[in-house]
């Protein structure tokens, strides 16, 4: 039986590299993008909902799926209101886990980042780690968080500082041995595949994906 995706996120790298992998996945034969813009040429097996995702509760009705892929996240640069990245970072994720287990979807899968804890002095790396708490107690039967550490790949946003900063990280990475190995750069096709593997070859549950793993478990086709 074909299965079917709801994707958040979709317009962002990791989000847009998912939603490719599945239109070209013959499992799949549904796929709905939940979006604040609309991506154009998209097959006709993905249904596209266009609106506010700050309100995710209005599309209740349309959040019926198989699998829930949770790719949100902003940055403090391009969202400097504290209150607002909280709603983002934290409200869209955890409602999301609230409609899908109201909607018995049965996998959820959503993209966190390496040093989130809720007792974290830092703003980014609390919000993560109560995104992280809220979106368990739900009890999905497969929830699986993944925490990688920066992001690297192409944006359409011109980040020079972010851009700036991953080549550095790029020539000093072969220094990382041990546990600095965690801190290399996290390929977004990477994510994009450990995740569609999640959904599909593992019967672990509630599980955190480490930024180390993230590259192994991409290989598990």
């Amino acid at each position: 039986m074909k299965k079917s995706a709801i994707i958040l996120g979709a317009t962002g790298l990791t989000g847009n590299i998912l939603l490719h992998k599945l239109i070209t996945d013959i499992r799949y034969d549904s796929i709905k993008l939940i979006s604040r813009s609309k991506i154009e040429d998209l097959p006709n097996k993905v249904t596209q909902y266009i609106g506010n995702l700050l309100e995710l509760e209005q599309f209740n009705s349309d959040f019926l799926a198989d699998e829930v892929y949770c790719c949100i996240g902003t940055t403090a640069k391009k969202t400097p209101d504290k209150s607002l990245y909280k709603q983002i970072d934290y409200g869209i994720p955890v409602i999301a886990a609230k409609l899908a287990k109201e909607n018995n979807i049965d996998t959820f899968l959503v993209l966190s980042a390496m040093g989130a804890n809720k007792k974290s002095k830092l703003f980014y790396n609390k919000i993560k780690g109560t995104m992280e708490e809220d979106v368990l107690q739900y009890s999905i039967k497969n929830t699986y968080i993944l925490r990688p550490s920066i992001i690297g790949g192409k944006r359409k946003e011109n980040r020079l500082l972010e851009k700036i900063g991953l080549i550095v990280f790029k020539v000093i990475q072969p220094l990382f041995f041990g546990n600095l190995k965690q801190y290399k750069i996290t390929d977004p096709e990477d994510i994009a595949q450990t995740m569609l593997n999640l959904a599909n070859n593992s019967n672990k549950t509630e599980v955190i994906i480490t930024s180390n793993d993230i590259k192994k478990l991409s290989k598990n086709n």
